[in-house]
């Protein structure tokens, strides 16, 4: 049955059948009756003082990479670096919240006040109208999860997606959090998407075929029971949150090549079972696997150097 079938009475589903290893977990589903469109959330706020994107109300940004590429050695590439740093200590820091009875709105809230006191803005805070500062993306929810008042339950898998826009730069980073006591079957898929990730970061270089990306991350997943999404694409990221080049991370015949200066972002979203089909919320941003079937997701910051690539997000 799909999930989107399902009723929200339906909170547990049953997995792994090995007596050693069975675990449940809850299954997210939208509220009943639905509400459309995010317009019923209050944005949070942020201070007139801090910089923020033109989607967000800001001045217009001096786009440095229209080209899709970052120019190396200058304020640019120390820019992008800041704004990358920053969400990486962001990301550690939303790591730290994350244990059973917390919701994701208390996360939401408190990672929106660490960004901010670094004079920095949430770069999801009204992308295309996104009401919240952070992506929480739960068990089955693929990505593009909008922080609530549902407390984590121990069993949980979490992934944190921030992006901060510091000094007229996006910095974007993902990793998926364990809440107290997973399943093995959990705890190995968010492994192997970690493992996903770096697998796609070692197909980068100079003169390398973007396709070879997801070449590597194919080869990895191909042979196990988990699947990739092929609904999610890794992006280019600079002065824009979202541009050229598109990392796909599954086979494709992307002919282009990477250059110098090229920055993007890996972010492979890794699915339990062999049905990476997805359906959206009925609040036009949240992204569930069809079959209920956890997934998990990591993101980083790739740059192309003159010499190789450098990991911006460790």
């Amino acid at each position: 049955m799909l999930c989107r079938m399902f009723r929200s009475s339906l909170r547990r589903l049953q997995l792994n059948a090995s007596p050693k290893n069975i675990r449940s977990y809850s299954v997210i589903l939208p509220e009943e009756p639905f509400i459309y469109g995010v317009s019923h959330i209050e944005p949070r706020s942020v201070p007139q003082h801090i910089p923020r994107p033109h989607y967000a109300g800001g001045s217009p940004t001096v786009l440095q990479d229209v080209d899709g590429k970052v120019q190396l050695g200058g304020d640019a590439e120390r820019s992008l670096r800041a704004a990358a740093k920053l969400a990486t200590s962001a990301r550690e820091f939303a790591g730290t919240l994350v244990k059973p009875r917390v919701t994701t709105n208390e996360i939401d809230a408190a990672v929106h006040e660490y960004i901010l006191a670094q004079k920095a803005y949430p770069s999801p805070l009204l992308y295309s109208g996104f009401p919240r500062s952070i992506c929480t993306s739960v068990n089955n929810i693929l990505a593009h999860g909008i922080p609530d008042d549902r407390p984590l339950e121990d069993g949980d898998m979490v992934c944190i997606d921030v992006t901060v826009y510091l000094n007229g730069y996006h910095g974007d980073t993902a990793q998926t959090f364990l809440v107290g006591d997973v399943d093995e079957t959990g705890k190995e898929l968010a492994k192997i998407t970690n493992d996903a990730v770096e697998a796609g970061i070692s197909a980068c270089g100079p003169g390398r075929h973007f396709n070879g990306i997801g070449k590597a991350i194919h080869s990895l997943i191909k042979d196990t029971n988990f699947s990739i999404s092929p609904h999610f694409t890794g992006h280019g990221i600079g002065t824009i949150f979202h541009r050229k080049p598109w990392i796909i991370h599954d086979l494709n015949d992307e002919p282009e090549v990477m250059v110098p200066g090229h920055c993007f972002t890996i972010e492979p979203c890794i699915i339990e079972g062999k049905t990476p089909t997805c359906w959206i919320f009925p609040d036009g941003w949240t992204a569930s696997t069809e079959d209920c079937a956890r997934s998990a997701q990591a993101e980083h910051m790739v740059l192309i150097t003159n010499n190789g690539y450098e990991v911006l997000t460790r």
